[in-house]
């Protein structure tokens, strides 16, 4: 029997049914080894050679497969078909080697197939070959230039930039992209415009509308009617005027399916139509690749298997009829002018089963399959035939001019199945105008004008990031997931109804680069570094000379930042946001000085917190701040603070201080040198917080009432460890700070008697009850101090980083506590020789007092 290699047991546990008992299937769970994230692992100057390391959660899996090397000498590699799988099965050969569980004469084949599916896994095993070391070097050629831009230039911004966490050679290209977008909305102005609409009928008596589009024989551009007395004077030219139908014309139009997914179109749609973010959309498509549903997720091709084409076909002609079938196939070629990970698209592996057959019960497999099926049929069904009119309308001394437009549907072809989402959706035209021919007069309901303004660009969403990065040739399917949470895991973007919002630690990072690593920020060299490392893994470059070109610039201009000061950064950002910092004042004043003290003049400044405002350089007489974003009258948060309204004649304004942002009752003063005060509880954003907030919080701790068995009153209030309701000395945490301001008296009486005594802590509700272990019991997932775990019985099993509770599954559970159940005899056995060996020097320690002098030496000597 030989020994075949997977990343994942759900992938193991499929491929272990289509190979039967001749194979021993094991899972490697990812990556095997990894750079150790410290000094030195990647070595320029001993031709970049690099240290790797056996992660302490592989050993077990490595030994796992090396047991069973033991028993059936042949390795057969089947990780996945792209650049990392390929890593993968050359990291576990080395590992293998090093230990000597194979040997130079021990059988090692690589095995690659697209879908897990028995007639794909049976055809690669027939097809073996060796590991492919031209995408390992492309994939080494990454991970070095990765560890050298991460370990030399987060240093940089650690020292030069407080606050600032790390930097990345994709990442920080990928967060100038969301900071650029955000310095446009902020200088954009808005620009005013109208429209004029007129109301119509038709002499059957039938209803429609058209748009003004010329006047005093003058064709309108969109900023012709600047303002509300030309919209005024353009309304009474078309009520004066009696119109009639100019022209009439249809004109036949079709539209095409949209090409079947890869990676990023996958991101980008299931971000419109479900909201998903990349890194949820790619763990449920690895969880739907890895029971068999659909081909590889990682691509960048949109080509088909012509065998899938004509299963589609005959799924299209069953489902739909044959006037759905196009006469010929659909051919899709791909586009992107990297495709190193150009695979198959991403379709089901078998057409015939539609969504309404699946047998999963989780929601966003569900969903995400639904979507894949529907796209990957209507790749290769009919166009839709439409009929586009346009009816010229006009006044007979041709001084006013309107227009209608509409659209009809004549055949839905795809779209009877799908239609492609919209990132930012116009004014659509798909209505149906009423009949009407030249000639014919037309009588006026109304006329309107409109007034509009010009909108900023939109903020990026996952889709469209994930789309402008491949338009500019950023990153690769593999690890667009992974960039954009990192720079959301970094503080550096925030999501807000799924729009990026750039913060100001990744506003100041971002210039910072920018001036001081222009060339390394630059979209073309990242984008061409790409390319070249496509021509490694082509076997057409050798990467370490890719990496020697690198460095030697690189390492250049890291040298150059050594003597900066932290001051001499900040005014080099100061100087650079200058126009956005400092707008132009209405009265033509100085925008740099202080509207507060009149005084000192305004500067960049940075907290401890890593995040950054403007202040008065006149501090500490001075305490006048403003955020970055904001204008004069946004001034907040320290000093004097935000004034936010007036209760009871006390002034209430939001401050900050050492320990962050709180609110405040009236003025310090002699009799009074310690006014109320109350903290924003964690998840309060400053941005939140009004008058009815603030007293909210100024009122704690709220009294619910008289506790029913003594009389003694119970109240909720926000401590150190969180939100709480007390009665006596007893306190029990409550698990939302909102339901201080809400709980009553049978909530709060239900929760202090859930309270254990002797202080210990009442047993945690789970966060999902997952179902019932195979051996019985159920199966939870538990909110711990360390992260999210899964717990069956009693055993607790830490989720993988690829795992998050929300989508982990009752399968992937099972995995981990079995795993997690399986360690435990040896780790018990290897204890108790150690436990007999306490005991039996317990009586030894009746001698310690007589050891006491030399305790205070090696006391002394420590101190």
């Amino acid at each position: 029997m030989a020994v075949v290699v997977v990343e994942s047991p759900a992938k193991a546990k499929t491929i272990n049914k289509y190979l039967g008992s001749g194979y021993t299937v094991l899972a490697s769970y990812g990556h095997v080894r990894d750079l150790p994230p410290k000094d030195g692992s990647v070595d320029p100057e001993q031709g970049f050679e690099m240290l790797w390391e056996v992660a302490s959660d592989s050993r077990k899996h490595v030994k796992a497969i090396a047991e069973a090397l033991k028993d059936d000498p042949e390795l057969i590699l089947a990780t996945d078909p792209d650049r990392e799988g390929e890593a993968i099965s050359w990291h576990l050969t080395e590992a293998l080697a090093k230990s000597k569980a194979i040997k130079k004469d021990t059988p090692v084949k690589r095995v690659v197939f697209n879908a897990i599916t028995k007639s794909a896994v049976t055809a690669a095993m027939e097809n073996p070959r060796e590991v492919d070391m031209p995408l390992v070097h492309a994939y080494l050629a990454r991970r070095a230039l990765d560890y050298l831009v991460g370990f030399n230039l987060s240093p940089v911004l650690w020292r030069k930039l407080p606050g600032a966490k790390s930097a990345g050679r994709v990442q920080s290209v990928c967060l100038r992209l969301i900071v650029e977008r955000e310095m446009e909305i902020e200088a954009f102005r808005a620009q005013e415009y109208w429209s004029v609409t007129a109301g119509l009928t038709t002499p059957r008596g039938q209803e429609f509308s058209a748009r003004l589009v010329s006047l005093a024989g003058k064709r309108l551009d969109k900023f012709d009617i600047a303002t509300a007395e030309s919209a005024e004077i353009a309304v009474q030219a078309v009520q004066s005027r009696s119109l009639s139908v100019q022209s009439v014309e249809a004109k036949p139009a079709s539209r095409n399916p949209s090409a079947p997914f890869m990676t990023s179109t996958l991101q980008q749609e299931a971000s419109r139509k479900f909201g998903m973010g990349a890194k949820q959309c790619m763990s449920t498509a690895q969880r739907l690749y890895e029971a068999g549903y659909i081909t590889y997720m990682r691509t960048d091709g949109i080509d088909m298997a012509p065998e899938a084409v004509m299963a589609a076909r005959d799924v299209i002609k069953d489902r739909y009829g044959a006037d759905y079938v196009p006469k010929s196939p659909r051919m899709y070629k791909n586009k992107a002018k990297n495709a190193q990970e150009a695979h198959e698209c991403i379709r089901p592996t078998e057409m015939a089963v539609s969504p309404d057959r699946l047998k999963i019960t989780d929601a966003d497999q569900r969903k995400l399959y639904d979507l894949i099926w529907k796209r990957t049929i209507a790749c290769q069904m009919e166009a839709a035939r439409l009929e586009r009119t346009t009816v010229e309308i006009g006044s007979k001394d041709g001084q006013v001019g309107l227009r209608a437009t509409g659209q009809v549907v004549l055949f839905d072809g795809f779209l009877k199945v799908y239609e492609e989402g919209r990132d930012d959706v116009e004014g659509d035209e798909d209505k149906r105008l009423p009949q009407m021919a030249e000639g014919d007069a037309l009588d006026k309901r109304s006329v309107t004008p409109e007034q509009h303004f010009t909108q900023p660009p939109p903020r990026y969403t996952e889709a469209t990031l994930v789309k402008r990065m491949e338009e500019l040739g950023i990153g690769r399917p593999s690890t667009y997931a992974s960039i954009v949470t990192t720079i959301q895991d970094r503080g550096y973007v925030t999501k807000d109804k799924n729009r990026l919002i750039a913060q100001d630690k990744g506003r100041l990072v971002t210039i910072f680069l920018v001036n001081y690593f222009r060339r390394y920020l630059e979209y073309d060299f990242t984008a061409a570094l790409e390319e070249q490392l496509d021509d490694v893994s082509a076997g057409d470059r050798d990467y370490k000379d890719v990496l020697d070109r690198f460095w030697r610039d690189f390492s250049a201009a890291i040298s150059e930042t050594a003597e900066l000061r932290i001051t001499e950064v900040l005014e080099k950002i100061d100087e650079v946001l200058a126009p956005h910092l400092y707008p132009a004042r209405e009265d033509g004043s100085d925008p740099r000085s202080c509207p507060k003290c009149g005084v000192g003049r305004l500067n960049l400044k940075t907290a401890r917190s890593g995040g950054a405002f403007i202040g008065c350089n006149n501090y500490p007489e001075c305490r006048y701040t403003r955020p970055l974003a904001g204008d004069e009258g946004d001034a907040e948060l320290s000093g004097d603070g935000k004034l936010l309204g007036h209760d009871a004649g006390d002034p209430i304004s939001l401050r900050t201080g050492r320990f962050g942002p709180y609110v405040q009752r009236g003025e310090v003063t002699t009799e009074q040198p310690k006014p109320p005060r109350a903290s924003l509880p964690k998840g309060w954003q400053v941005d939140s917080i009004d008058l009815e907030r603030a007293l909210m919080l100024l009122s704690l701790p709220r009294p619910i009432g008289p506790h029913p068995e003594d009389g003694e009153m119970i109240e909720a209030g926000i401590g150190r460890y969180g939100p709480y309701v007390k009665h006596g000395r007893t306190y029990a945490n409550l698990p939302e700070v909102e339901e201080v301001f809400t709980i009553g008296m049978n909530r709060a009486v239900e929760v202090l008697a859930a309270k254990p005594a002797r202080g210990r802590a009442a047993a945690a509700e789970p966060l999902r009850v997952l179902g019932d272990h195979p051996s019985g019991g159920a199966i939870s997932v538990m909110k711990g101090r360390y992260g999210p775990y899964v717990k069956w019985e009693k055993v607790n099993a830490t989720l993988t980083k690829d795992l998050s509770a929300e989508e982990i599954t009752l399968e992937q559970a099972v995995e981990l506590v079995n795993a997690k159940a399986g360690a435990k005899p040896r780790k018990a056995a290897a204890k108790k020789p150690a436990t007999k060996t306490a005991a039996a020097k317990k009586p030894a320690a009746k001698k310690a007092p007589a050891k006491k002098p030399a305790a205070k030496k090696a006391g002394k000597a420590a101190q």
